[in-house]
């Protein structure tokens, strides 16, 4: 049986200070270990996090990584560096690095390849824009952003990796995806695993990144290609990053 994860990501929100706050209150909280729990803070603070989490259930990633091993890429964060602090998972290919960074599917494998290079277990996020939704592109879509990872460093690759779903479409538009849309699309993308390899389908964790909160969580994860989910605002609330996480 698949263990959910549920994931935090700060994006670029807080200070030090308030950043260990959160961490000790969601730490103190953790009454279960049921389920994976992890928390993304951004890159300056992740040294700082990771000496509060010495032997908790809860585990820390980036919010990206770079495409490259190392050398003259000025602003960027290797995942061998990531290493060096006890990281455990890094996002590549968010939505908002696609949008807003020009990261394209090439890079997001790229991204992707290099976390593997050091055992950080990659968090690949993939998902349509309203415009695509809205044109029936999502399972193209979804196909562009998975093949782009599986031809460049194969299915088996999976096998060590995680896939959050985010309905873009979804997040900040008034619209609202439902259980059923949701599960229709991380089923979807199951599929499309296991005509690859069944057994690593059978076994990967798929999160859902759309606008989870604790009073929808229960039911999203309820469902049966739903693993646990990539946490945006309500992960800088302790309470309700709790609540969701005891949802599962």
């Amino acid at each position: 049986m698949r263990r959910s994860l549920v994931v935090g990501n700060w994006k670029m929100n807080g200070t030090l200070a308030s950043g260990k706050a959160l961490v000790q209150e969601i730490v103190s909280g953790l009454d279960n270990t049921n389920a994976d729990i992890a928390v993304c803070p951004p890159f300056i603070y992740l040294s700082e996090i990771d000496k509060l989490l010495q032997g908790s259930h809860l585990k820390f990633g980036a919010q990206n990584i770079a495409d490259q091993e190392s050398g003259a890429y000025t602003g960027e964060v290797s995942a061998s560096m990531l290493k060096e602090i006890n990281c455990t998972y890094a996002l590549v290919g968010h939505s908002e690095r696609r949008s807003y960074y020009g990261d394209t599917n090439e890079t997001v494998a790229a991204r992707f390849n290099q976390a593997l290079s050091q055992d950080v277990c990659p968090i690949l996020c993939v998902g349509e824009t309203l415009e695509q939704r809205e044109q029936d592109k999502t399972f193209q879509v979804i196909d562009e952003q998975l093949n782009a990872v599986i031809d460049l460093v194969g299915i088996e690759s999976f096998a060590k990796a995680v896939i959050a779903y985010e309905p873009v479409w979804a997040i900040g538009t008034g619209k609202t995806a439902s259980d059923e849309q949701a599960q229709e699309v991380h089923q979807y993308i199951r599929q499309q695993i296991a005509k690859r390899d069944q057994s690593i389908a059978d076994n990967m964790q798929i999160l859902y990144g759309g606008s989870v909160k604790p009073d929808n969580a229960k039911a999203l994860f309820a469902m049966a290609d739903i693993d646990g989910g990539l946490i945006g605002g309500a992960s800088l609330d302790a309470e309700s990053f709790l609540g969701i996480y005891n949802s599962i």
